[in-house]
């Protein structure tokens, strides 16, 4: 019976029920004036209704339905498209970038690729199935590589000189000792507060773990 119900919530962790293909409509350069906000959203999806709330100048349209590492490519560029579209139109505004699940696991691997040509940023990584332990283990996208597929399979944290803030509360796709059985009731509902853009200032860098604050 254990072995059956953690089949089935392996196959919710890795599926989600339906097809979410929207893509946002081509974007403008959003104003200079400020932080320039853009955020990313989880597994389901769309890029008008991702979760995110706030401040926020850009949301990223991306084939969401299944999270593999297909999806997690097309989200990564682009982000990048966006991002130096806007850069390009405002060389100087700071860039804030905040995901959610594999939206995280978006972001995380757009800083580890980008860092070294993109600067004056910084991301919320909220339940990122790349985060690498300690405290806890690694993230959840971890123990299924071979199916999940690269860039979203693995965990690190390569993120050079970008100030990274990663949320994670009990929750089994950012921390495999949470266990299996925590998805996805914690994962849904343990960050009330963390989809508020608001929330997290533009230089944050550092580490929530079930609910405490933890050096980087």
């Amino acid at each position: 019976m254990k072995k059956k119900r953690t089949s089935v919530l392996l196959a919710g962790l890795l599926m989600a029920a339906g097809i979410s293909l929207a893509q946002a409509p081509a974007a403008q350069a959003a104003s200079c004036d400020g932080t320039y906000t853009i955020v990313v959203g989880g597994t389901g999806s769309s890029w008008n209704n991702d979760g995110f709330t706030g401040n926020i100048q850009q949301h990223v349209g991306y084939p969401t339905a299944i999270p593999n590492g297909a999806s997690a490519r097309a989200g990564v560029n682009e982000l990048n498209r966006l991002l130096r579209d806007q850069r390009a139109a405002c060389p100087w505004q700071h860039a804030k970038v905040a995901g959610y699940s594999l939206g995280a696991a978006v972001v995380h691997i757009w800083v580890t690729e980008n860092w070294q040509t993109f600067d004056n940023v910084n991301a919320i990584l909220v339940s990122d199935p790349k985060r690498q332990a300690p405290p806890g283990a690694n993230g959840g996208s971890v123990p299924f590589g071979g199916v999940v597929g690269a860039p979203l399979a693995g965990a690190d944290r390569f993120f050079g000189n970008v100030p990274v803030k990663s949320i994670c509360h009990w929750d089994y796709v950012c921390d495999e000792s949470a266990g299996i059985w925590t998805y996805p009731h914690n994962h849904v509902n343990n960050y009330p507060n963390d989809f508020n853009v608001d929330h997290h200032n533009d230089s944050a860098h550092e580490q929530w773990y079930n609910g405490a604050w933890q050096p980087w």
